[in-house]
This record gives structure tokens, C-alpha cells and sequence, in this order.
């Protein structure tokens, strides 16, 4: 039987007072590829931000990485436990460039420069980005261009947990194709990887090994690929129809900017 990479008990997190997380339970083994869907505002993000550990959060439930519990961590101690996550906005950092960045960050998590180094040059190679080394991080690069950098990275770092929150988001149908191609490049038996998204297009070049479905801060459904393609024919109705869900009540509010386009910061 597989490891468990990642394991989730009965999460709950809140933030000014708002629930949004309400007990989720997941759990990814090893060598296993496994997506959540859900409509905007089912805290796919959330859960993408609590477990990297973003300050802000009210949080209970149990998280562990590889068996270690990853509760009571620091972001950077839950880097060093072998939980990284791909940003869905990826921020540049102006002077320093992306081969420095990963060399000392691979040496900081135990790596002697000479092998820092050598990842450096496989991955690069392996994910043609060998032109951007000697570039300020995501420097005047293109939404493609900066996905495939993070994953790059994650790729160097060698985590054992990947969390990729909406590596799809913002790219056109090449772009999406390039970075599942790099995605698909990670796959490995020492690796978990939970990728977050909208939409069923980047699963056509990564294929789950689980889909999980999540609604109103809890996982309502798992289950194979099967699940993606219920939701590309039927959208998210035919699954609230099948399990019986009721559809969210209008709130009479305003409709904002996010509730019409994935591409924001305002998911939760």
C-alpha cells in the first residue's frame, strides 16, 4: 500500500468571523496526481493558503505531511517538512535572478551546492529554462512563462507535497499544454501533488489519478477522471442535482468583478 503524502482530518478554518473551511478530509499518497474542483467561492484557495500556513487563518483539524503533523508550523517550516505550493499569481522579484534563488534555496533545505547546482541544470534542460536562469524571478515573463517557472522550481526543491492552486489559471490553450507537459514532468513515487482548478482542459494533459469536488467549504464527491468529465457536460448543477445539494441562495448583493472571472485575487 502507497504511503499518505498528505493527510487532512477534519479541517476547519475561519477568517473575521466567516467560516469557510467546514471539516474538510483529503488524503494523497504518494506517487498519486489528485485535483479538486469546485465553483468560485468553495475554498479551494482557502484550503490552498491554510495548508501552506497563511498567517490570518482561524484553524483546527489535523494536517500531516508524510506522517509529521504540519499544525503547528511556520510557512518555512512546512517548506523544510516538503510542502511547497505553486502560486496561482506569481510575483516577480526585481534583482534576483531565478538560478540564484533556487540554488539557495536547495542548499538551505539540505543540498550541497554541487548538487544544487546539477538539479539546476536537469530541470532547466528538462523544462526549457535554461534562458530565464540569469533573469530576475518572473521578470517580464509571460503567464505561461511564469507557471512553468514555478514549477521549475518546485522541481529543484524536490518536495515531497506539491500544491498547485490554479497552475492553469490566466493561460491560453498552448501555455496550458507547455506547463501540463512540466507538471507531468514532476511525476514521481517520492511526490504527492494536489492541483486546484476551474476547469476540466489542463486535465486533458494531466490526468488525475483522483478528482475530488468541493462546494461550500467541504469535499462533496471523489472519484476517478470520470468526475471531471461529469462536470465538463454537466457543469456544476449536474452534481448538486445527483447528490442531492441544494444550489447557493442568491444573496442579493451586487455581483463583483469575481464572481464572473477565475482569473482574480478574490477566489476564496
Amino acid at each position: 500500500m502507497a504511503r499518505t503524502a498528505l493527510r487532512v482530518r477534519e479541517l476547519h478554518a475561519s477568517i473575521g468571523g466567516l467560516a469557510i473551511l467546514k471539516g474538510v478530509d483529503l488524503e494523497v499518497p504518494f506517487g498519486e496526481v489528485h485535483a479538486i474542483m469546485g465553483p468560485n467561492g468553495s475554498g479551494k484557495s482557502t484550503l490552498c493558503h491554510v495548508l501552506a500556513g497563511k498567517p490570518g487563518y482561524e484553524v483546527s483539524g489535523a494536517m500531516a505531511v508524510d506522517g509529521a503533523s504540519i499544525v503547528d508550523l511556520d510557512v518555512h517550516q512546512r517548506a523544510q517538512a516538503g510542502l511547497f505550493q505553486a502560486l496561482q499569481y506569481p510575483v516577480g522579484i526585481p534583482g534576483l535572478d531565478l538560478g540564484v534563488l533556487v540554488e539557495e534555496a536547495a542548499v538551505a533545505l539540505g543540498a550541497g551546492p554541487e548538487e544544487a547546482r546539477e538539479r539546476i541544470a536537469t530541470r532547466a534542460r528538462q523544462l526549457g529554462m535554461e534562458r530565464f536562469l540569469n533573469r530576475s524571478v518572473n521578470g517580464d515573463l509571460s503567464g505561461g512563462e511564469k507557471k512553468r517557472s514555478e514549477v521549475f522550481q518546485l522541481a529543484v526543491l524536490e518536495p515531497r507535497v506539491m500544491v498547485l492552486d490554479e497552475i492553469d489559471s490566466g493561460l491560453d490553450i498552448d501555455s496550458v499544454r507547455e506547463v501540463a507537459a512540466a507538471v507531468e514532468e514532476m511525476r514521481s513515487d517520492e511526490v504527492a501533488m494536489l492541483m486546484i482548478t476551474h476547469y476540466s482542459r489542463i486535465l486533458n494533459y494531466v490526468r488525475p489519478d483522483r478528482v475530488h469536488i468541493m462546494m461550500n467549504g467541504e469535499i462533496v464527491d471523489s472519484g476517478g477522471p470520470e468526475l471531471a468529465d461529469e462536470l465538463e457536460d454537466g457543469g456544476y448543477s449536474a452534481v448538486r442535482s445527483r447528490l442531492g445539494i441544494a444550489a447557493p441562495k442568491a444573496s442579493g448583493r451586487t455581483a463583483k468583478v469575481s464572481d464572473f472571472f477565475t482569473d482574480t485575487p478574490f477566489d476564496l
